[in-house]
């Protein structure tokens, strides 16, 4: 198991399996992206501690991530690491896009995480039935 920030990522690989192992990282990643059970803006694992942690060669994590990258799933910010894209869904990259503004507002005000995100937990209730 790989986390991405906090949060803990199931990439597994099958050593017996006759699906290259860069293959197996590379589906297990896209899949967790499409089905969205790894958000736009999630940070990975790095290549090295990834590939430590799967028993791995840097360069087999590597190419997986270069196909990721390849496809539109995962963007590599230089030495901030890589992080899932908006895969081309516009209204999800501009929800990124606000969420990483408030997140700013929100620490020059001062507020901890738990009242900020209490803040957009309410407004995103506001108005539902």
């Amino acid at each position: 198991m790989a986390r991405t920030g906090d949060r803990p990522t199931m990439v597994t690989v099958d050593t017996a399996s006759p699906i290259p192992p860069y293959d197996q990282v590379r589906a297990h990643l896209a899949t967790q992206i499409s089905d969205r059970s790894l958000a736009v803006g999630t940070r990975l694992p790095t290549v090295r501690r990834l590939a430590a942690d799967l028993g791995l060669a840097v360069n087999t994590v590597a190419r997986a991530y270069r196909e990721l990258e390849a496809a539109g799933l995962i963007e590599t910010r230089g030495r901030a690491g890589s992080f899932v894209s908006a895969a081309g869904e516009v209204g999800r990259e501009q929800a990124r896009q606000a969420a990483a503004q408030y997140a700013q507002l929100a620490r020059s005000l001062g507020l901890d995480v738990d009242e900020a995100l209490g803040i957009v937990h309410a407004a995103l209730l506001a108005g539902r039935p």
